[in-house]
Formats: structure tokens, sequence, C-alpha cells
């Protein structure tokens, strides 16, 4: 059997099957092990995120992953960042919509100490005041530099639009007055809702066998995080249809975000929305849209559409920055285009070209022990089966030209799309 490659030195050999642990304590895992480098990372996810931000304190999940690592038990900001900078570990933490992520990679040989750095940051952050000012301050900087440009301000009114009434609705980075009101109080309120070992998942990837990984995820895990669940986050629901919106703003381009519902990542069609989404917007100077947008017309410098999984509903949505004054001849090219691939479908040689493209690409996403323990974590958010990996490619190859026709009668819909333009676009 052979094992993937060393670390940044090539593709994963998917002759390697994804190992389920199970730690003493009855933590599940998923492993990719590879011995070729020392190296261990180990990825982690909270169900939850910015969708447990209460009213009036919108921003408190990116505050709380920002400052896990600002200070823990007895280390301040700078003892904690100086340790594990002295042995070699990195560890992050990201607030997303629907959870918050973290990232831990270490040398083997210090994987019991990056361990319980972990367990430190997870059960005793300090928020320190300084620390929690200083989060705040540069959260507020990003969010006023943000507001100046159109592509966040557009992406995020999208969200607003398409989800009013639901946690997706509010940006994840949070709001102004959100960030303001949020102090060490919310804080631990947060940690405390949020680090809960029913929402935990784990994966890892690296110089590590399934017995010491169940070691290392107690030593992590068991005894830094409350019992029970997070508060559930609601069921996604599709999009809501807005039709246009602009968001005025004096800028010499217009901001375009376009997009609406999509097949959930469940659906046995899933390989052949991705070939669909490639082949209109998803594959770059190979897809129609930038074709027919970019090349023929110089609309634009780029524009590009990405298939989104949440776990029960999926999301096709796109962008595209132009000139005030042919925004309308943009979006009326991008219409019609989505139409077409809806009625007609794409020709055999733009399924074949799809299909080639995401099979040679798949393994380069999986170079490093990073990216193999991430996406692991997100196989599990999506609730994927264990030997999802191992049949990605079969699965691929087995997509017909029919099948990508069919899907994409189903995945676009011309007359759903919704838009939000940021600028002074000429409609």
């Amino acid at each position: 059997m052979s094992a993937p490659r060393a670390e940044n030195e090539g593709p994963v050999s998917w002759s390697v099957p994804v190992q389920v642990v199970r730690s003493p304590s009855g933590v599940e895992a998923w492993l990719i092990e590879d011995h070729a480098v020392p190296v261990v990372t180990l990825a982690f996810a909270f169900a939850g995120g910015a969708a447990l931000d209460p009213p009036g304190q919108e921003g408190r999940a990116s505050l709380l992953a920002a400052l896990l690592t600002q200070g823990a038990g007895p280390h301040d900001t700078a003892a904690f960042a100086s340790l594990l900078r002295e042995r070699g570990v990195t560890l992050s933490f990201e607030a997303e919509r629907d959870g918050l992520r973290g990232t831990l990679r270490t040398l083997a040989e210090e994987a019991g100490f990056a361990c319980d750095m972990l367990a430190l940051a997870l059960a005793e952050p300090r928020f320190d005041q300084a620390a929690v000012e200083r989060a705040k301050a540069q959260r507020l900087i990003t969010l006023l530099r943000e507001a100046e440009q159109p592509p966040t301000v557009a992406a995020r009114r999208w969200w607003a639009e398409a989800y009013p009434g639901h946690p997706f609705a509010r940006p994840t980075g949070g709001t102004e007055d959100g960030v303001k009101a949020v102090d060490r109080d919310s804080l631990r309120a947060a940690r405390e809702a949020q680090m809960r070992q029913g929402s935990l998942v784990v994966a890892a990837a690296g110089a590590i066998d399934s017995e010491g990984l169940g070691r290392l995820i107690d030593r992590a895990f068991a005894a830094s995080l409350a019992a029970g669940a997070a508060p559930a986050v609601p069921d996604v629901p599709a999009p809501r249809q807005f039709g246009l919106t602009v968001v005025e703003r004096d800028a010499p381009q217009a901001a375009g975000v376009f997009g609406h519902g999509a097949l959930a990542p469940e659906d046995p069609a899933w390989e052949a929305a991705q070939i669909a989404n490639w082949i209109l917007g998803g594959g770059g100077f190979s897809a129609r849209l930038m074709a027919e947008i970019r090349e023929k017309r110089g609309l634009t410098y780029g524009i590009g559409t990405s298939l989104l999984p949440f776990r029960g509903r999926g999301l096709v949505l796109g962008s595209v920055s132009t000139d005030n004054a042919r925004f309308g001849e943009t979006l009326a090219v991008l219409r019609e285009e989505w139409r077409k691939m809806a009625a007609e479908g794409p020709t055999a040689d733009e399924v074949e070209a799809g299909k080639a493209f995401l099979t040679g690409s798949f393994p380069l996403g999986f170079t490093s022990t990073v990216q193999i323990a991430s996406t692991l974590v997100g196989l599990r958010q999506l609730g994927r089966a264990p030997d999802w990996l191992s049949g990605r490619l079969a699965r691929l190859a087995a997509v017909t030209v029919d099948e990508v026709r069919e899907v994409a009668r189903r995945l676009f819909d011309p007359d759903a799309l919704s838009v939000v333009v940021a600028g002074r676009p000429a409609l």
C-alpha cells in the first residue's frame, strides 16, 4: 500500500484510505497517516460560529477566534506566542458563517506540547482587556476599509437580501456597532456556547498512527470542552429571490454579486453539478462567462462562479466588476449565458474538459498536511462518509454528458438569479 507523498512534494496517493479513529474518551476523528515528513496537523471545527452571535453583538465569533491565541492560562499574549514559536507550533482559529474552525500544525515530536497549548487556549483563554481592545480596534479598521470596497459591500448586501431574518444575513466579521458592543463577558459567553464536545469534529494528517492520534485528541479536547452541543443553528433555507438591488457607491467600477439556490451537496448529482458550474463560470479562462464577457467583449478583467455547499443546501454564487457605464451590458450577457446553459446544456467537449480538469486538479488540493486535515474536517461537516474521497475520481469519471445537461437545467435558473451591484451602474 502506497502512502501520501511528503509535504509539498506532490499529490496524495488515493490508495491510502481514511482511517476512522476513536479516542479513549470516545471522540471520533478521521486520519490520513503519512510518515514521510515528521509533521502532524490537527484540524477541528465547532458548529455555530457567527450564527451564534447575539443581535447587537455581530462580530463576537470573529473576535473570539482572534483572541483564542492571544494568551491563555498563565501566559499573556506575548508569552503564549513565544512558546508556540520556540517549539515550531502554529495555531489558528477562524469564524465561519455556521462554524468555528481551528488548525494546529506541529512537528511530531512536539505534538504533545502542542495539544497541551491547544487545550489551554480552548479552556482558559485570558481575554485580557488590552488584548480585547486591540482585537476590536483591528476589526473596526478592517470593517471601515471593507465599507469602501464595492465587492465587499455587494457581497454583504447579497447575503442580507437573500437570508432576511436568518443568521446568514449578518456579516461573519460583524458590524461596527456589534464589534463595539462585545466585551470580556460577551467573549466568555461565546466560548461557553461554542466550545462544546457535542459540536466538535476532528481530523488529522501526517506522522502519527491511530493510537497516537487518539491520545492526542483526548489531550487536546477531553478536559477543555463543556459537555453537550452548541445551540442549534437554524436550518439554511432557500435564498430569497430579490431580483436586482443597487447599493450606491462612488467608485470607477461597479461590483456585482449574483446567484441563487442550488442542489444540496448530498444530491447524487453533485459531481455533475460541479462540472456544469466549471463550464459556465468556475473554470477561469475556460468558462463560458469569461469567454463571453471578458474575451469577446472586454467588459471585465474577471468573472467567476462557485458552487457553495452547506449541509442540506447549496448555492451557486458569482461576482464581477466592470465600468459603471457598461454594467447593464455585462448583466445582460450574464443573464443570457445563464439562460443558454439551462436551456441547452454543455457540449460533449465541454463536459470532457470539465471532468479532466476536476480529475487532474483534485490531488493538488492535498499536497500538505494542512490541506488534507482541513479537507477532512470540511467533509465531516457536510456529513460525508469516510470513503467519499476514495470514490471521488470514479464518480467524476462516471458522469455522462446527459447527466450534466440535466443538472444544468436544474442548477441554473435565469428567473431566480438575484443580483446586488455596488457602484453607480448604468442599467
